[in-house]
């Protein structure tokens, strides 16, 4: 593997909060750029996911670390006017510029596209919007459960017949949408390769939303009639339907038109082949749900290691559904490496790697995200703040004096 990241020399500023925006980043990250978040006195909000009663709790803030690991802290004021000259060196400094605070506020701050491209104007400005630049929500806040989930139907396509929509998964949303703000960067990226241009490139909590439903939204611009909502006891297809083995574990089974003699056989019902009731296609639809609870039985009378078996044996599509505590055992994970090592995070001492990999390419190694402010002066030096012009920021309070930085 070679040690030469591909980003090595990129300069990214992380001007987000909370998952999506700060996601990019540290893909970004991961493959070498060196990536300044920049926080105010407060810190991001995302700090303290760990707590928040949605989400697994622990003492180790591990949603802070995966979201901003192998990043540098600065801690700034942005409503202090001191704080402009820090943000105009910043901008200087970076090749990548990642924003998701409102565009009423950014406004306010100055933090605008066309405020900070006059600065750099081989600048890549990624703006990371709930509902999008325009329209009349384009203003709203979003979070992933509400943009990304609701908005863009894909809640009310993953529930069952008559059950209510649920809780999404946290962060989802936010992951999927990172990756579409890292193509949108990498994109920009390249056009500046040729071009020797910067960009705005943008993307939203909606967009990524309806990308991911969009086999069904574009059924919908079609006027395409929509089966019924999937019932397990009344499924379209119990060839392509979710069953539980003997000992509780349940599993999505897809078989293939091409694949139902050897699986029938192999599970012990090739009579279900000739059976009238199943044979003719109209008999069939009519009799799904009795055909659904014959595979019910015969699948709940074994254990989901003899299902592995069976299934494997005859390279039937499957998958067993797992928890996250099942998840992070399972092989595949360490060995393909979408689960890596960190270094200095506690007790947490394996990550998630971002989806990526490119042969050839070593990922930087993980390390713990940074304490707020933990690298205020460091950064101020880079950009060539001397001791008196670091203290006067200190004074003015756009940088907060040494003994408040929290930990």
């Amino acid at each position: 593997m070679s040690n030469d990241n591909i980003f090595s020399g990129l300069k990214v500023l992380d001007f987000s909060s909370y998952v999506a925006a700060p996601g990019a980043a540290v893909v970004l990250g991961d493959f070498g750029a060196d990536v300044i978040k920049v926080e105010p006195p407060t810190g991001d909000a995302w700090r303290y996911a760990h707590k928040l009663p949605v989400l697994p709790n622990s003492e180790e803030a591990y949603a802070w670390h995966l979201a901003n690991r192998n990043k540098r802290s600065i801690t700034l004021d942005l409503k202090s006017p001191s704080s402009q000259a820090v943000v105009q060196e910043l901008v200087k400094w970076a090749d990548v510029f990642i924003i998701n605070t409102p565009h009423p506020a950014r406004k306010k701050l100055g933090l605008e596209y066309d405020s900070v491209a006059a600065w750099n104007p081989r600048l890549i400005y990624a703006d990371l919007t709930g509902f999008g630049e325009k329209g009349p929500d384009a203003t709203l806040p979003g979070f992933d459960l509400t943009a990304y989930w609701a908005r863009s139907g894909l809640l009310s396509m993953t529930r069952d017949a008559g059950a209510p929509p649920t809780w999404p998964v946290s962060g989802s949303g936010d992951n999927a949408t990172a990756m579409g703000l890292y193509s949108a960067i990498v994109t920009a990226l390249y056009r500046r390769e040729k071009t020797g241009k910067g960009s705005y490139v943008t993307t939203s909590l909606l967009a990524e939303g309806v990308w991911s439903a969009s086999v069904s939204i574009q059924g919908a611009l079609v006027g395409a009639t929509f089966p019924p909502m999937h019932d397990r006891k009344h499924p379209a297809n119990a060839a392509m339907n979710v069953y539980q083995s003997a000992d509780g574990a349940w599993f999505v089974l897809v078989i293939t038109p091409d694949k139902l003699p050897a699986v029938a056989s192999a599970i012990g019902r090739a009579d279900l082949l000739t059976d009238p009731r199943f044979t003719d296609p109209a008999k069939l639809i009519a009799n799904m749900p009795i055909l659904a609870a014959i595979l019910d039985e015969l699948f709940a009378s074994q254990p989901m290691a003899h299902w592995h078996e069976v299934f494997g044996g005859v390279h039937v599509t499957f998958g067993e559904v797992r928890g996250p505590q099942e998840v992070i055992n399972d092989p595949q994970l360490a060995l393909n490496g979408i689960t890596v090592p960190i270094e200095g995070a506690g007790k947490l001492t394996t990550t998630i790697s971002s989806p990526i990999q490119v042969h050839g390419v070593d990922k930087v190694p993980a390390r713990r995200a940074p304490d707020l402010g933990e690298h205020t002066e460091e950064i101020l030096r880079d950009l060539g703040f001397d001791a008196k012009g670091i203290e006067a920021l200190r004074t003015s309070g756009a940088v907060p004096k040494a003994k408040d930085r929290a930990a």
